[in-house]
């Protein structure tokens, strides 16, 4: 990754005029990468989240950055699934029958993109985004003092058996088409790369250009430090309303009473997000797909890489914090209580694989990952407040798409043309 001098960050491209105001409604990951590239496009930004830095929704996911993960979740053939999630509640993907009535028109929009035409356009479309990944988190990332904050690995993915890779093998060839180059493991490979999983699987994946970070907690907070340490304010708040003047936005007003001033405003609020679309006149069909972790303080086992393993649904991964397990999903209805069962699912799915992994300490969590049906995220202005920017729906690809999706929307913010076709996230495709 190339280094970029912090002269260039603290003063950045001339593209708007000091003066101006931007706030950015929700601090995850998206809205953090959000308030840098418009800090270094000129903006004065306020930052607005009730949560802690870092405590957000990628805070619970695998950590990967997934350059390659462009496949839409639709699969063809999922129509028959649906029923399967229903009954069996400790499937990788899960269904709660209590969602179903709300959740049904989502799902038919979802199975619709199974076709694989469909399939095949959602990933080129992904892949303008994800192609440029490295190089637009490079220089939020030099402007951090903690420079190992992206590890330098590749991730794995391994399977219980043969017909494992061979699934994959129609996406591994619309991946490596489209830049994103795989290699297939056998057992020797596995254990070389990971001592912990040797003799334990002979069918892999390795996917190369893949990385994770070293802590996903942790490397939110780290960006949030650097937005304020260059002159940016988080408040620990929640954003109400977006006020507006002549069909213009002109601020936000806060829960308490506050009023705060900007020329922009980026909506970025993940699946929080839903609460303004009236007032912006979208009608995007966004669901919180809810995403369970456990994490192991001290696991008694040394990973080296992020492991997906394939089968079970789930991934290892090594963080300062420990090792976290997960990545299943379950559709559970909006406003739904977390339902850790499934977490304790994936620990004793954990255990099956490693049974010297010490369990003795651990903390369950969730994240709800802001779905569209397409799986592509909106990247886009509002039509009826024109200066209102929505980077929302990311699903499982928020950490990876943060800085890319920041630099779309200071493009957007100071009337530069974006480097990617916007068409494919719009927010009225649907």
């Amino acid at each position: 990754m190339n280094s970029v001098p912090r002269e260039r960050f603290s003063h950045p491209m001339a593209a708007s005029a000091p003066s101006e105001q931007a706030v950015v409604i929700g601090g995850g990951i998206v809205g953090t990468c959000c308030a840098l590239y418009l800090q270094r496009n000129g903006f004065q930004v306020t930052l607005i989240d009730p949560a802690a830095p870092g405590d957000s929704t990628a805070k619970w996911s695998c950590g990967q950055i997934s350059v390659g993960e462009i496949i839409p979740l639709s699969k063809p053939g999922l129509l028959m699934k649906v029923p399967g999630w229903l009954m069996d509640q400790t499937g990788p993907l899960a269904l709660r029958p209590s969602a179903l009535p709300g959740i049904i028109p989502w799902l038919l929009r979802f199975m619709s993109c199974a076709r694989h035409s469909k399939i095949e356009s959602i990933a080129r479309s992904m892949a303008s985004l994800t192609k440029d990944v490295f190089a637009d988190y490079a220089p939020l990332l030099d402007a951090c003092g903690d420079k190992a904050l992206l590890i330098q690995r590749p991730v794995m993915q391994v399977f219980d058996g043969p017909e494992g890779v061979e699934r994959e093998r129609g996406h591994m060839d619309l991946r490596a088409s489209l830049g994103f180059s795989s290699q297939v493991l056998d057992a020797a490979e596995i254990g070389d790369l990971e001592p912990a999983l040797g003799g334990r699987f002979s069918h892999g994946i390795l996917l190369p250009q893949w990385r994770f970070v070293s802590d996903t907690e942790g490397f939110i907070a780290a960006l949030t430090e650097s937005f304020e340490e260059q002159g940016g304010r988080r408040l620990r708040t929640t954003a109400v309303s977006i006020d507006e003047d002549a069909g213009r936005a002109t601020g936000v007003t806060l829960a308490n009473g506050e009023r705060v001033g900007a020329t922009q405003v980026v909506l970025a609020a993940g699946a929080g997000a839903t609460r303004f679309f009236s007032q912006l006149g979208i009608h995007a069909p966004l669901e919180g797909v809810a995403g369970y972790q456990a994490l192991l303080p001290e696991p008694g086992v040394e990973f080296r890489h992020s492991v997906i393993y394939a089968d079970g649904g789930f991934c290892f991964t090594p963080m300062r914090r420990g090792l976290q397990i997960g990545g299943t999903i379950e559709f559970s209805g909006r406003n739904a209580k977390p339902n850790f069962r499934r977490a304790e699912i994936i620990l004793e799915k954990a255990r099956r694989v490693l049974p010297q992994l010490n369990a003795d300490r651990h903390e369950f969590g969730v994240g709800y990952r802001p779905f569209l049906p397409d799986t592509k995220p909106i990247i886009d202005r509002s039509r009826r407040l024109p200066n209102v920017l929505m980077a929302i729906g990311h699903g499982q690809l928020g950490l990876t798409l943060g800085a890319t999706t920041g630099r779309l929307i200071a493009d957007l913010a100071t009337g530069r043309t974006p480097k990617q076709d916007l068409e494919a996230f719009s927010a009225y495709r649907f």
